[in-house]
């Protein structure tokens, strides 16, 4: 069985299979190849663009969905993680869709079921989807995207977003620099800046993360205005410039991105939730279907 845990458990030609699909199911189509497949959702973390994301791929493909409640789970009662995970597999589900605050816990599960474990994020780790999702957006706009730029800007080092963005964009040569705050940065041999002005005027793309407050014990910023002072993307910063600005939402209103950056012509916020309705449905085809 296969799973995807990280964006690497796929082949750089599976992820164009994907790209591909993707862009079929882009015309809005319902197309019925999983009805009869049972697919369950077990966040133990809060989700809205991801969790509803995937519950209307899944049901576009016709597939049958459980949501397990975690709050009133067996979880809550003592039972481990894999336990849980074995019980539900013994069900006979085809999918669980796994978020958890904590890095690791999707791929230890999918040691434990039959069932193909989709990881729809996992603490500061992974979140495969999101990036695949995202390089499906750059491509719809840029065609190829090998040699293009992209400032990844923020809370890179607490960020499962940037990481899988990272491993995917590069393998599809793009070139990646990140820009934060020095203790926002992870050990990288990726070129990094504390500067946005500094790449600005060279990058074909900007993706903003979102500051991951919940993952700090503390902020060496004084607060999150502080921050945007020298982060935000404003249209100030942009300009006239030829740059599209990506962000995997939600948005800190004027902290990550002003409110006029986000009504301009060149955000593709919304494409990209969009876009993430399509590329589930062809992660799941791809994990499901055949």
């Amino acid at each position: 069985m296969q799973h995807l845990i990280r964006t690497d458990d796929f082949t750089k030609e599976e992820i164009e299979e994907i790209l591909a699909d993707a862009k079929l199911f882009s015309d809005g189509r319902f197309d019925r190849i999983l009805q009869d497949k049972i697919i369950i959702t077990l966040f133990f973390e809060n989700s809205t663009r991801t969790k509803s994301s995937f519950e209307i791929a899944a049901k576009r493909l016709g597939a049958e969905m459980v949501h397990l409640d975690v709050a009133k789970s067996s979880t809550k009662k003592g039972e481990t993680l894999v336990d849980t995970a074995m019980n539900l597999d013994a069900m006979g589900p085809h999918a669980i869709i796994v978020r958890h605050q904590n890095a690791g816990v999707p791929k230890i599960l999918s040691n434990h079921t039959k069932a193909a474990i989709v990881n729809a994020g996992d603490g500061a780790h992974a979140h495969p989807s999101q990036a695949v999702l995202d390089l499906y957006t750059l491509t719809e706009h840029f065609g190829n995207v090998a040699g293009k730029k992209i400032a990844i800007v923020g809370d890179i080092k607490n960020s499962r977003v940037a990481n899988s963005n990272i491993e995917l964009l590069t393998r599809f040569s793009m070139e990646v620099i990140l820009v934060a705050p020095p203790q926002f940065l992870p050990k990288t041999s990726l070129r990094y800046t504390h500067h946005l002005e500094e790449i600005i005027d060279e990058v074909d793309a900007i993706m903003s993360l979102r500051t991951q407050t919940e993952r700090h014990s503390s902020q060496s910023y004084a607060s999150l205005k502080d921050y945007a002072s020298d982060f935000c993307i404003t249209e100030e910063l942009v300009g006239d410039r030829d740059i599209i600005l990506l962000h995997p939402g939600p948005v800190h209103r004027n902290i990550d991105i002003s409110d006029a950056m986000l009504e301009d012509k060149r955000c593709k916020v919304l494409e990209q939730v969009s876009n993430g309705v399509n590329i589930r449905m062809a992660i799941l085809k791809k994990l499901i279907a055949t």
